[in-house]
């Protein structure tokens, strides 16, 4: 495992820097999508102010006379082409005989349609059927200066002239009003020209001696005195230019007018009112083209409910009904217009953007007054439809430039990759070899040093590996020194430690007895001298030494640890017996040797006047387990950056430990001994000081007896 996180650690700045870009790319895309939910919060928000603000027009439009006039009239048609029928006004009658009360009416009610050559026409009745059952028709058209008609005439068609025709229930009205003006006043100036339209039934010939006018039937028509549109000096008028002119009728009508006497409630307006069928023409004298004709192509209807729709986004729908009706009277939606081009995949991501009472559906509800009763407006919106395809569309515009973020932080991935990072590994990996090269090898090889020569250049990495270039070639130089000042120290230690055996053996010979006190220490010092004698260095010799492990009692041997302490200048040294043997695996030279250290070291560091603790401990319950035995002593606790090297060859907290005797070897001694015996030692902080654990394999449980 730990050559495993070796591994991985040398992957890890490499893993560091591409972990970097990816985050970056990371924290792009998240900048975006936290800018979507954003703006998704603000455009419901804003929706919601908007859709609002939508229902406040649409009430105020209904609320003008031109709303009140669509609201009176919801079937009414697009265009005037079709079949142009009378309108149920807001107004109880028109003041036809005034041209100012006329115009007024017609325009605020805005039921005028528009026809080319500035023409434009309302055909309506009142919305109070006692005024009478009559058809009024007031609007304008373009012509040169009118031509009237004398009294006593034979014939009409000298003069400007008006046709008009009604059908409804299969029957039809005609009536042909040539036009005659009325003697200005003296007293009054006025400009331009103001006469009637005198209604005639109409016949089929051309000869109207004797016909009478029709009595109910009026009609009023006042011409501008100034030119009108581009044809101001054209002259094909006999004036020389065209002018406007505004026209009101009054038409009766018998069949409307018997409906209103046959009872006191009668149905007003008419159920039939859209198939009535109703055309003006204004004609020219002579045989000349119609100057204005209802049923020409071109013209535009005025406002109606379904106009309202403009004013709908998608997914919005407006309806309107009577406050008493059971069904609607309009219901529109907003028109699907072909928007921008959107990504499916942003789409499906706004979506799925939470956001709170998103999905909620919002309905504004008003009212509407009319002389005919009060109408219920109902503003139903869909945030999520109308929001999304908004969003959907500003997303994807912006989606470029986060795709070309992305793109640059992949570019420049890419680059340092390519020119940094994979020098770095190859120079690593190069690296490596010559690690496993230096290894296996007792010098550094030419060929291993010459792995890194194709890495140099004048960058920063070509600099790193020509300098580690030459370093490596120093290494090899002093690596050949080294190799033989070895050889010199080990001839050193060969010739030292043959000097030292020659008087050993002499004081064994001396205290040769086994109950000899000093034979115990002379036999110690001969183990030392054999382990060291003719080794390179100190740790390769304790490495490297052989140990007679045998059966032994722990027990009596921690006993006798504890008695003979004082001896080697460590006093207070306590231990338990246990009472009975312990049988252990173990060399009882060498154990000697890691308690004497062990002790050492923590009379060392205790605090004085406190005792240092030998423990042991067996698992009763099987023989497998190992016999666990504890050095303890009170103290300072051992910093955790130390915890892990103080069993290292050299290691040593103490200033100039060689001078002062101590070399760092102790513990390393312990560990390695330990190792020999197939045991282990290891330490542990503790509450108020230190503790050395040891592990030795335990023998049979009555290898070993007393007495």
């Amino acid at each position: 495992m730990k050559k495993i996180l070796l591994w991985l650690a040398s992957f890890r700045l490499r893993v560091l820097f591409r972990t970097c870009f990816l985050a970056l790319a990371l924290a792009v895309a998240a900048l975006a999508v936290a800018v979507l939910q954003e703006e998704k919060q603000r455009s419901q928000r804003n929706y919601q102010a908007a859709l609002a603000k939508t229902k406040e027009q649409i009430v105020a439009r209904l609320r003008h006379p031109s709303g009140q006039l669509a609201l009176l009239n919801p079937a009414r048609p697009q265009s005037a082409e079709r079949n142009l029928y009378p309108v149920l006004l807001p107004f109880s009658a028109i003041d036809f005989d005034d041209q100012n009360k006329a115009r007024h009416a017609v325009e605020m009610a805005g039921c005028l349609i528009q026809y080319p050559r500035q023409g434009s026409l309302c055909v309506a009745i009142g919305n109070n059927p006692w005024v009478g059952g009559f058809i009024y028709a007031a609007g304008t058209f373009a012509s040169g200066t009118l031509v009237a008609h004398e009294i006593g005439d034979r014939f009409l068609d000298g003069a400007h002239r008006m046709r008009v025709s009604v059908e409804l229930r299969g029957q039809t009205y005609r009536w042909l009003a040539p036009f005659e003006a009325l003697p200005g006043k003296r007293s009054v100036a006025v400009e331009g020209l103001r006469g009637r339209f005198t209604g005639y039934v109409e016949r089929e010939g051309r000869d109207y001696t004797g016909e009478l006018p029709v009595k109910d039937f009026r009609g009023w028509v006042w011409q501008g005195a100034q030119c009108s549109g581009v044809e101001e000096h054209a002259p094909d008028w006999p004036d020389g230019c065209e002018k406007k002119s505004f026209f009101s009728l009054r038409l009766p009508v018998d069949a409307l007018i018997a409906d209103l006497l046959e009872t006191r409630k009668a149905v007003w307006p008419p159920p039939d009112l859209a198939d009535i069928h109703v055309r003006i023409e204004v004609l020219p004298p002579g045989e000349a083209p119609v100057l204005f004709d209802s049923a020409a192509a071109g013209a535009v209807a005025p406002f109606s409910l379904d106009d309202l729709g403009a004013l709908l986004l998608p997914g919005e729908e407006l309806r309107i009904r009577r406050e008493s009706a059971a069904q609607d009277l309009a219901r529109i939606r907003g028109r699907d217009e072909a928007g921008e081009q959107t990504s499916p995949l942003l789409a499906r991501l706004i979506r799925r953007l939470p956001v709170e009472s998103y999905d909620a559906p919002v309905e504004l509800a008003d009212t509407v007054a009319t002389p005919s009763g009060d109408y219920r407006v109902l503003l139903h919106g869909d945030a999520g439809s109308a929001v999304n395809r908004t969003l959907s569309a500003t997303a994807t515009r912006v989606s470029w430039f986060v795709v070309a973020m992305l793109v640059a932080v992949v570019l420049a991935w890419l680059v340092i990759e390519a020119g940094m990072v994979r020098r770095i590994a190859l120079l690593t990996r190069r690296a490596r070899q010559l690690s496993r090269s230096v290894q296996g090898a007792d010098a550094l090889a030419p060929d291993a040093i010459s792995g890194l020569s194709g890495l140099k250049g004048n960058d920063e990495l070509g600099i790193l590996a020509n300098c580690l270039n030459d370093l490596l070639r120093r290494v090899r130089e002093d690596a050949g020194r080294e190799k033989i000042r070895a050889e010199q120290e080990k001839d050193q230690w060969h010739a030292v430690g043959h000097e030292i055996m020659s008087p050993l053996q002499s004081l064994m010979a001396l205290h040769g007895s086994p109950d000899d006190p000093s034979h115990r220490y002379i036999a110690r010092m001969q183990q030392a001298v054999r382990v060291l004698y003719g080794r390179a260095s100190p740790s390769e010799a304790f490495q490297t030494s052989t140990l007679a492990v045998e059966v032994m009692d722990v027990d009596a041997f921690l006993a006798n640890v504890a008695a003979n302490a004082p001896h080697i200048g460590i006093g207070d040294v306590a231990y338990a017996a246990a009472g009975a043997p312990v049988a252990v695996h173990a060399d009882e030279y060498s154990l000697e040797d890691v308690f004497s250290h062990l002790l050492r070291n923590a009379d060392r560091y205790r605090t004085p006047g406190t005792p240092i603790t030998l423990g042991l401990e067996v698992d009763e319950s099987t023989d497998a387990a190992p016999v666990t035995v504890s050095v303890h002593n009170t103290g300072p606790e051992i910093p955790p950056e130390w915890i892990g090297r103080i069993f290292e060859y050299g290691v040593s907290d103490q200033q100039d430990a060689a001078a002062n005797g101590n070399r760092g070897q102790g513990l390393f001694v312990a560990k390695t001994y330990m190792a020999k015996m197939g045991g282990t030692i290891g330490v542990r902080n503790e509450p108020g000081g230190v503790r050395f654990v040891l592990s030795l394999q335990r023998a049979g449980r009555y290898s070993v007896r007393r007495g």
